[in-house]
Formats: C-alpha cells, structure tokens, sequence
C-alpha cells in the first residue's frame, strides 16, 4: 500500500465512522500520511484524529480510538498504534514493493497532484480547482529562474499558470534565463487561452527572492541554477566555486552523483545478469546481521514516500528551495543504501538483489525527476 493509497483509506475509515454514527464531523478533503515522527512507530504516521478531534467535541486520542478498528480491518494494513496525543501510526504489508512499484509505474510524474490547483493556495482561495494563476516577478536573474521552476512545480501539482515579468516593458537586462522562461510562459498562455479564451486569474502571486549579490552565469546553467534555487527565498544566494567542486560538501554533486550511481548499480546488475523487480527481497538488505541494512533501507523508503509531500509543499509554499533540500535527503539515503544492491565475491543474484536494485532504481527516478523540474540535468556517468 502506498502513502496515497494510505490517505485514500483513512478517509474511508473516516466515512464509515461518520455513516456508522460514530462521529459527527464533515470528511476532510485529504489525509495526509507521513513516516511517523520521534516517538512514533510503523510505516506511516496521520494526524487524522487531531484535526477532527475539536469538530467532533471529543479528545483527539478518543477520536483515534474509534477510527482504528476501521483502519484495522483494511487489507494490507497489518496494524495500527495510537501515539502521542492521538497521532494513528499504521503498519502496512508490502510497503517496499507497493512504493517501489508505483514510483517505477509513475516514472518521472511520480509525486504529481491529481487535480487542478488542489491544495496550493491558503485562505480564503483555498480548495480551488480549475482556476488559473498569475505569476509574476522581477526583471532579475534570480526572480527570473525561481519563476520557471515554481511554475513547473504548481503545473506538476495540477495548477494552471500564466507566468510574466513585472517589468517586461522597461527591462534593458535581458539574461538568458529570463528569455527562457517568458518562452516557456507564452507557450503555457496560447494553451490556456484556447481553452479558457475569456478566463481572469483567480490568484495573482508576486515572486521577489532576494537577489544573488553576483552574476551566477560563470557557474554553468546547472550549477547556477542550483545556487539560486537552493537557499530559501528569503536567503541571498552564495555564488562561489564551492557547487562547482565534486565532493561530498557540494548538495548538488551528491543529488547528481546518487543519480549516476543509480544507473551504474543498473548497468552492473546487468552483466551479472539481473534486472530490479519491486518487492520485499528479505526485508532488510542487511549483510552483517548488525541492523545497518534495514536501517539504510526504511530511509530511502521514508525519502522517497515523503517526496510527494515535499513537492507539494513546495508548491504550497511557492518555494523550490524545499525541492531541492528533499533531492538531498534521498540522495543521502541512496549513497548510504547502494552497498547493499549487487551480489558480493561468489554470492548469486537472489530476489533480495532483485528488490534492492528496483529500489535502487526508483531512487535515480525519483532524483531524476526532481533535477527535470529544477531544470537541471541528470548525468548518467560523473
């Protein structure tokens, strides 16, 4: 069962406490499901009950209580624990192989939003479908670029964007990353205009992060790209050498260098005559009977289930620096894991190897994938 798969089901366990007269509460939109916290337990972790519980006049480990035996039952959940304060954490059966399936299956959409704008916009705007958003920015470099990607980032969530320069009449600056993204705007507009000739924007954002202190272009598209884009919006970015150098101190070289190792740990399987196949393997990878392999693997499997969360967060808080952060963790996760996927000395290919090189593999498409929506390529040797 897979992280979307799992929120699909707590609000059905939520349906049918509310049809069974159990609880007296509307049922939420979404659920969201993440890897639980300190002190959790399980897979997957939901703060269902906390937000229902004022709602429905009861104390949030009392609405857990009565939600649990309808998680319970579902199959492929194998158990379910209240923690803390009403938090439900939930066991599931085939984690591995479900996740691992439906990122391989999804490819580099894997993480995309279902429908139009769902989600991104808060207050009184929340909850729009179908609308269409304006975003705009200044006439500079580091606007410019954060532009293109959160408007790739909005689109992969579901939203429909128009996007433009503030100052598209006075700018005297023209860079080439500006010239790309207005390119890429026009394209999304004409699309737009056919469908919806008549349309206002029901949301109009203005992007101003704060402007790089040097001109970013002597870094090479790539490695600009990732200066700019990877501090916070409110950070003014460092343009140095330092994301030119290959080693492990530079976040870009490691997300890239994952991503290659991803392709190598491919090519290798190969001539030991194996392909990655989804599935449990022996649960753990682990080769020294210490707990390092299982540890290593429940962390690239908890990267890679947080990634839809973490790109719609992006999206939500019109920040691609969150993207980028997220494409660190799992590159991390893989450089700690990738040990474990071939075959040592004499051993053969097993299904273990079979599974951890699937993991492996939906590891590199989920870097990949990030990398597309940065703009930033994906080698496949470093």
């Amino acid at each position: 069962m897979t992280p979307v798969e799992l929120s699909s089901t707590v609000l059905r366990a939520v349906r049918r406490a509310v049809d069974a007269g159990e609880l007296d509460v509307g049922v939420p939109e979404r659920a969201q499901v993440v890897p639980p916290g300190p002190g959790g337990r399980g897979d997957y972790a939901t703060n269902v009950a906390l937000r229902l519980a004022r709602p429905a006049g009861r104390p949030p480990r009392e609405v857990a209580a009565i939600l649990r035996p309808h998680l319970s039952e579902v199959a492929g959940v194998s158990r379910v624990d209240i923690t803390g304060p009403g938090f439900l954490n939930i066991t599931v059966a085939g984690r591995g192989q479900a996740l691992v399936g439906e990122i391989l299956r999804s490819g580099s959409r894997y993480g995309y939003g279902m429908g139009p704008t769902a989600g991104l916009t808060a207050g009184p705007t929340a909850g729009l479908t179908g609308e269409l958003v304006q975003l705009r920015h200044p006439c500079e470099v580091r606007a410019a670029v954060t532009g293109q990607v959160l408007a790739r980032i909005l689109r992969s969530q579901g939203a429909l964007i128009r996007t433009s320069c503030i100052s598209h009449t006075s700018c005297t600056s023209r860079t080439s990353c500006e010239a790309e993204t207005e390119v890429e705007a026009e394209t999304e507009v004409e699309a737009e205009a056919r469908s919806a000739p008549t349309r206002a924007a029901s949301l109009d954002i203005t992007l101003r992060p704060l402007p790089a202190g040097q001109d970013p272009t002597p870094l090479g598209r790539d490695a600009a790209r990732w200066a700019l884009l990877y501090p916070a919006p409110h950070d003014r970015p460092r343009i140095t050498d330092e994301h030119l150098v290959q080693r492990e101190g530079n976040p870009l070289f490691r997300v890239r260098y994952a991503y290659a190792r991803t392709r190598a740990l491919g090519r290798n399987a190969a001539q030991l005559g194996f392909t990655g196949v989804p599935g449990d393997g022996d649960g753990d990878g682990d080769r020294d009977g210490d707990g390092d392999g299982e540890t290593q693997q429940n962390a690239l499997l908890d990267a890679l289930g947080t990634y839809p969360h973490a790109l719609a967060a992006a999206a939500r808080h019109r920040a691609p620096d969150r993207l980028a952060r997220h494409l660190v963790t799992v590159a991390d996760a893989l450089l700690a894991f990738q040990h474990t996927v071939l075959p040592l000395g004499e051993e053969k290919p097993s299904a273990a190897h079979r599974s951890r090189l699937a993991l492996a593999e939906a590891a590199g498409t989920v870097l990949a994938g990030g990398l597309s929506l940065l703009g930033i390529d994906a080698p496949e040797h470093l």
